[in-house]
């Protein structure tokens, strides 16, 4: 532990003890917290920033499209509060980032988002009463609602188990949270992990999740870029444009592949783009430097430039988003079965609590 992190550690034993006491509380069902009578799956993880819950919440949906499914996000950083169902009217600021992103590429998919998810599941069953599965996305910390099947990722680069609460470090609540996880998913995993890592790191995330939780390791892969702009020339001296937590891998994938990144226009993570943002991009191609290079950037960046006040202006530039999907390194078919072995224990005329 440096220096800083010594400095900041007694702030972290006391918001550690926060939690600790919250979790505790929930526990012992001091706290009230609900079980409903369908499968909610919930995605989270124990860290701040970026461990790959929106590829993963892509790959449950694909998997579980036989059942009428739904999403349910608290909306993060959307200019809308309480319950919101998408429809034709959604954009990115009333939904949410990737609320909007689920909405866009999987139309049979009931999206919804709110503040308070026990409340939010109750109106997304009445108002979409055919729903079988429930979706929540970032919802470990959530305690007021009882996942039956709790997801828990950890980003392979930053496992969990190195890690430290805030704000020495960038844990939400101290390791022992993930005993509440059903399943752990280590993303972001290099393609090629030889046994004996593996076995390390199943080891040590048994530690706090229990030696019988299953461990996955999944990657991301990479297609080929999807133009939403004007048609772009081939060159692979680009301009990179993001605003996600943690834009590493991508940028990785890129110079392994032969790009070269010109300029990394990085922005935080959920920034809401603006007319002048892409005025001033404009004016970047039109340097001599940057002649004729393409504008790559994410397909969580890409429906928020593709909404309708910047459409017509990311028209005119050549933008394309790249599109991420996950790859399990070993045990795809078993992660598969288990997710929907738990769906079909539950009786799926009963929609409702």
């Amino acid at each position: 532990m440096n220096y800083l992190k010594r400095m900041l550690w007694p702030f972290s034993l006391l918001y550690g003890g926060v939690t600790l006491v919250r979790n505790y509380l929930y526990d012992r069902e001091v706290l009230p917290s609900r079980r409903f009578s369908l499968p909610v799956i919930a995605v989270g993880n124990l860290t701040v920033g970026g461990t790959g819950k929106t590829p993963h919440v892509e790959y449950l949906l694909r998997l579980l499209q036989s059942y009428k499914t739904a999403t349910l996000s608290r909306g993060y950083k959307r200019q809308s509060k309480g319950f919101l169902l998408a429809d034709s009217e959604s954009t990115a600021a009333t939904l949410g980032d990737e609320p909007f992103q689920y909405h866009r590429d999987f139309p049979g998919v009931a999206v919804a988002v709110c503040e308070d998810r026990v409340a939010g599941i109750g109106q997304l069953l009445q108002r979409v009463p055919e729903v079988e599965v429930v979706v929540l996305d970032d919802a470990m910390q959530h305690r007021p609602v009882q996942p039956s099947l709790n997801i828990m990722l950890t980003d392979y680069h930053r496992p969990f188990y190195k890690d430290w609460v805030l704000p020495a470090g960038l844990l939400r609540e101290p390791r022992e949270g993930a005993a509440r996880a059903d399943v752990v998913i280590v993303s972001k995993c290099p393609p090629q992990l030889g046994p004996e890592e593996l076995a390390v790191i199943r080891k040590e995330v048994g530690k706090y999740a229990g030696a019988g939780t299953p461990v996955f390791f999944s990657a991301f892969a990479y297609a080929e870029p999807v133009a939403i702009g004007m048609p772009a020339s081939r060159s692979k001296k680009v301009v990179l444009l993001t605003a996600i937590a943690n834009a590493a891998p991508l940028a990785e994938h890129l110079k392994e592949n032969g790009y070269e990144v010109l300029r990394h226009l990085a922005y935080p993570d959920h920034y809401t783009y603006t007319v002048q943002d892409l005025q001033k991009l404009r004016q970047l191609l039109q340097q001599p430097e940057f002649a004729g290079a393409p504008i790559l950037t994410t397909r969580k960046d890409a429906v928020k430039l593709e909404g309708p006040a910047l459409a017509a202006l990311t028209a005119e530039l050549p933008v394309s988003y790249i599109p991420v999907v996950v790859r399990f390194i070993q045990g795809q078919e078993a992660f598969d079965q288990l997710v929907l072995r738990h769906v079909r224990q539950f009786d799926r005329t009963a929609a409702g609590d």
